[in-house]
């Protein structure tokens, strides 16, 4: 088992979700249940399943749920490009947003990597 809240991707994924739900809170009314419910769900995605990776018994599930939090984040980065192009984000944002989730994706495909490095290597 892993202990979620000592991983610094863990720790990048729940600000940045904090960020995603500051920002999102200006976006238009008609978008609660659009791009904004997206967005959130996405971004609390990344981290909810790095969470319950760590919980489980095996670095064999948490490679299984750290590929899902990296789905989710690929989910986001394709939602900050809409919401750009809508006018709800401005290119700072975006760009700022972006790279935090890009970051954060290299930070799962990298402990995703070292898991299975082990598991290869305890085999």
């Amino acid at each position: 088992m892993h202990n979620f809240k000592e991983l610094n991707v863990w720790q990048k994924a729940r600000a940045f979700s904090k960020s995603i739900y500051s920002l999102t809170s200006d976006f238009p009314k008609v978008e609660q249940f659009g791009v904004v419910s997206q967005l959130r769900r996405a971004s609390v995605s990344i981290s909810s399943n790095i969470a319950e990776g760590s919980g489980r018994g095996s670095d064999k599930d948490m490679c299984r749920f750290l590929d899902i939090a990296l789905g989710s984040a690929f989910e986001v980065e394709s939602l900050l490009y809409i919401a750009l192009d809508l006018g709800y984000i401005n290119q700072d944002d975006f760009d700022n947003l972006n790279s935090q989730v890009l970051e954060i994706g290299k930070m799962l495909s990298s402990l995703n990597q070292c898991l299975v490095k082990r598991q290869q290597s305890n085999i």
